[in-house]
């Protein structure tokens, strides 16, 4: 996914709703690139590496962002189990040697030109990888943005408000306390989830748990979609005595009355919950200047680049490829698909450049590594069969672990500054 700087406090400012006027800047001389690739997130700046790795010339990376985001720890930064400062550096530091940085913002792709216009010019291509990351549509629930303005409502899927949900947690010691999940596709989609089970640990280790009325709203029909891991979370929530409504999410918000309308979708019901504190999630889709372009999939109001699930690349444009969490392959939208996808997209863009038959194929893995507790994680590993996917064979990751707590708060981040950004995983 790419890290934006507009992680901010979302207001309507800051999320660009009232699309103000753009100042243009001179318009800067077209460029012509091997390779392309639009978002310098953990799918642009790895995939970039490791066709650094093959030998590659001439790669651009388009992408405004100052500061890259290792953004799994924010949940952590919310139940208050890792610092905010360690989660980001800068870009300027990640960027493979060699490799082009256009700092620009890319607003339009016309796959017949091979071109890519940005905010300050126009960039042509010999192949395009598509992988700008995901929009954060906070204006689609009516009142959520107002609602985050004030000081019961948080969401760790922004930078600036992660710290605000740990100081939500900590002042929280009775009432009641909703966490929502949107239907739809979203990045992380365990973080719903690990966030409820941060808080719920915590309010248990200060003796005011069962003082609180804790209320988890997923749109899905039951905890997880793979049945061993759905399972254990059924225990997770038992434990805890989380009140859980599936098949409903939150339509609305009336932050002044602190009330959160919540539809369950299979019973075509409503019902208004008062909340003391509550953590939302924004539905999610492909950035809108991305959903104009000929490449989404047709009429699809997520607006997803239009790729093959297995070799992901373009169904209509051969010389485009995307991953990450723009692309439409229907795997969970996680960092550890985008290491498993990067090294099939960058097999199958070198094949297509010679017409070759592409060679590689993108199973669906996926991992949600899901903290159950301030100190223990459930590893979920899956594929496209919806079947467990472990990657440590003589460990039972589908039971929760105090040595899987060390791997998602240290491991994962070593792992991902140190070897997926580099290309070496």
């Amino acid at each position: 996914m790419t890290n934006p700087d507009p992680l901010r406090p979302p207001d309507a400012a800051a999320l660009n709703i009232a699309n103000p006027v753009n100042v243009r800047k001179p318009m800067a001389q077209q460029h012509q690139h091997n390779v392309l690739i639009i978002g310098a997130g953990s799918a642009g700046i790895s995939t970039a590496a490791r066709l650094n790795h093959a030998g590659v010339d001439n790669i651009a990376i388009i992408d405004p962002a100052s500061m890259h985001y290792y953004q799994p720890l924010w949940t952590l930064v919310g139940g208050g189990r890792a610092p905010m400062g360690k989660s980001g550096r800068p870009q300027s530091s990640l960027i493979p040697d060699g490799v082009r940085w256009i700092r620009e913002s890319a607003q339009s792709i016309d796959p017949d030109a091979q071109t890519v216009t940005t905010d300050n010019g126009v960039h042509q291509y010999r192949q395009l990888i598509v992988c700008p990351g995901i929009q954060l549509d906070w204006d689609k629930i009516p009142g959520m943005i107002e609602a985050l303005n004030t000081s019961e409502v948080s969401s760790n899927y922004s930078r600036d408000l992660a710290p605000k949900t740990w100081d939500l947690i900590q002042q929280t010691r009775s009432g009641t306390a909703v966490f929502t999940m949107p239907a739809g596709p979203i990045k992380c989609a365990g973080a719903p989830q690990k966030i409820a089970y941060l808080a719920a640990d915590y309010w248990r280790e200060q003796g005011v748990l069962d003082d609180i009325r804790v209320v988890l709203v997923l749109p899905t029909p039951g905890m997880f979609g793979v049945k061993e891991f759905s399972d254990e979370l059924e225990k997770v929530v038992a434990d805890y005595g989380i009140e859980v409504h599936k098949n409903s999410e939150l339509t609305q918000v009336d932050a002044d009355g602190r009330r959160a309308r919540i539809t369950n979708n299979a019973a075509e019901t409503t019902e208004d919950i008062e909340y003391d504190m509550m953590h939302v999630v924004p539905p999610q889709s492909a950035p809108d200047w991305l959903k104009a372009t000929p490449l989404a999939v047709p009429d699809s109001p997520t607006g997803y680049v239009d790729i093959d699930k297995n070799t992901l690349q373009h169904t209509r444009y051969p010389n485009i490829f995307a991953l990450g969490d723009a692309g439409s392959s229907p795997n969970s939208k996680t960092g550890a698909a985008i290491r498993k996808q990067a090294p099939v997209v960058v097999s199958n863009l070198l094949a297509a450049r010679q017409s070759k038959a592409l060679p590689a194929s993108y199973d669906g893995y996926a991992s949600c590594p899901l903290t159950t507790s301030r100190h223990s994680m459930l590893l979920a590993e899956f594929d496209y069969s919806m079947r467990p996917h472990p990657s440590f064979p003589v460990i039972d990751t589908t039971k929760s672990r105090r040595d899987m707590w060390y791997l998602k708060r240290y491991g994962l981040p070593f792992m991902y500054w140190n070897l997926m950004l580099r290309g070496r995983v």
